[in-house]
């Protein structure tokens, strides 16, 4: 890194662990290649140091890579060290933390360093869903390198000085850095792979212990917080004015008012994040027609429709959440399907996806109505009609085909007599949420002051939801 006031590989990892607990392991390895000079050149632990140490008092493992040393390129005993952690991590049940400055594959060492990247992905790979991964980028992280970091259930990305890229912006076919640096934080936090950016080494740091707290060790154990010392019954009087952005309803309801956004630049009309009740963590999806700032002021808006970005940032959550055995909540106000040209190349498959996560995960799952819940988009998100084991609708929310105007004027288009205000008032008969609740599709009809201790009861309730799957290798969708 360009950056003189970087810290350096154990710094990394010392304001990561708690203090004095890391253990170091494989210090003494380094590399083999004697080819290309190599062997008047010294890389000390080969460009990473790898070991343990504890987080709030959990156990993780943790590489760090070390940009001093060869530019903290992967070579073959390089990516050795890190798949090696991997076993330790898988055989006890810990976290993985990756923090990466890398200038990508050690080219000195060729085909041994291909060898040793397949290596390092086989590891993810068979790590994924077992335990939870973490990537932190602090410098560079390009080409196979950006591959490794998109393999992890979460990424953190450095504000001014790191950079992610799969091939740099200026190979880019009519693209340069001047022009767009496509490498950046800017630019990647309103793509896909980048859950967090956040400006400043050590803050990044803090922000990888505040989410291992509370996510599991491993996919046999349980996720929670600290003990909760706020209220159970703890009323939420601005939660109706708060819904149409998720992230600001979602702090309201969480103890301590905790709620932490993933991919927060990425498809904001979806939202998607962790909070907690009486110390349970639960992860959150949400549908979003607004975006307030600090001050209460809008600054965004959004229609209330599911996009293909939307979609698969929901999907993708829902499923990391099911493999760690994370209660799912979703927050629904949807009215239909994104309507352009392009939306339509995609959206359909993007939804099928959705569908599928939330119809296969077999965690307790809730959803709360809070606006409109129109057509097959109220299906996907989360309906009782996919698996929700328990449905809460806000007084005056809506939940139907369509909504009542347009349903009159399609059904009695070709009759130019039909009284459609009429006809609309008996379609919207059948789009309350009485009707929805005299057919068993919603459980309870809830004044939006009582929705933490509505949703904190019903998860406590469901704690030892237990469903046996049907046998299968795994899904196609």
């Amino acid at each position: 890194m360009s950056n003189t006031n970087a810290l350096s590989a154990k710094d990394r990892i010392a304001g990561l662990v708690d203090e004095n607990s890391f253990v170091e392991i494989g210090a003494g390895i380094t590399k083999r290649s004697t080819d290309f000079n190599m062997q008047e050149k010294s890389v000390p632990s080969d460009g990473v140091i790898t070991g343990y140490g504890l987080i709030q008092n959990n156990p993780v493992y943790v590489y760090s890579q070390d940009a001093s040393a060869l530019n903290g390129t992967i070579g073959e005993m390089h990516a050795r060290k890190i798949a090696h952690i991997y076993e330790l991590a898988m055989k006890t049940g810990v976290p993985v933390i990756g923090l990466i400055d890398c200038a990508g594959m050690r080219l000195q060492e060729a085909t041994d360093a291909l060898a040793g990247f397949g290596q390092i992905y086989q590891m993810k790979a068979k790590a994924s869903g077992v335990v939870p991964q973490i990537s932190a980028i602090f410098g560079n992280c390009g080409g196979g390198v950006a591959v490794m970091a998109a393999m992890s259930d979460f990424t953190f990305m450095e504000q001014k000085e790191a950079k992610l890229f799969v091939n740099s912006p200026n190979t880019l076919e009519g693209n340069y850095t001047d022009k767009l640096d496509t490498a950046s934080a800017d630019f990647q936090k309103t793509a896909s792979t980048v859950d967090f950016v956040i400006e400043g080494e050590a803050e990044v740091l803090a922000a990888v212990r505040e989410l291992v707290s509370i996510l599991p060790e491993n996919n046999n154990s349980e996720a929670g917080s600290a003990e909760c010392m706020d209220d159970l019954n703890r009323d939420v009087p601005d939660f109706a004015a708060e819904a149409a952005d998720p992230a600001a309803a979602l702090a309201d309801l969480g103890d301590n008012n905790f709620f932490l956004e993933v991919k927060s630049g990425y498809a904001q009309e979806m939202v998607t994040g962790f909070l907690c009740f009486d110390g349970m963590t639960v992860g959150a999806v949400a549908n979003r027609t607004k975006k307030y700032d600090e001050e209460g002021k809008e600054t965004a808006s959004f229609e209330a429709r599911l996009t293909t970005a939307g979609c698969e940032k929901a999907a993708a959550f829902v499923k990391t959440c099911d493999a760690f055995n994370i209660p799912v909540l979703t927050l629904t106000n949807v009215e239909g399907y994104a309507t352009s040209v392009e939306e339509e190349k995609t959206i359909a498959a993007a939804a099928a996806k959705l569908t599928a996560a939330f119809a296969e995960s077999d965690v307790p799952k809730v959803n709360m109505i809070t606006g409109n819940a129109y057509g097959s988009a109220y299906i996907t998100m989360n309906s009782k009609h996919i698996g929700a084991d328990m449905v809460f609708a806000l007084n005056g929310a809506k939940v139907g085909m369509m909504d009542a105007n347009v349903a009159a004027k399609i059904m009695y288009a070709d009759d130019k007599d039909a009284d459609l205000a009429e006809k609309a008032a008996q379609f919207a008969a059948q789009s309350g949420t009485e009707a929805a609740a005299a057919r068993g599709y919603v459980d309870s009809v809830i004044e939006p002051a009582s929705a933490r201790k509505q949703l904190l009861y019903a998860f406590e309730m469901l704690y030892n939801k237990c469903e046996y799957p049907i046998g299968k290798k795994h899904g196609t969708i």
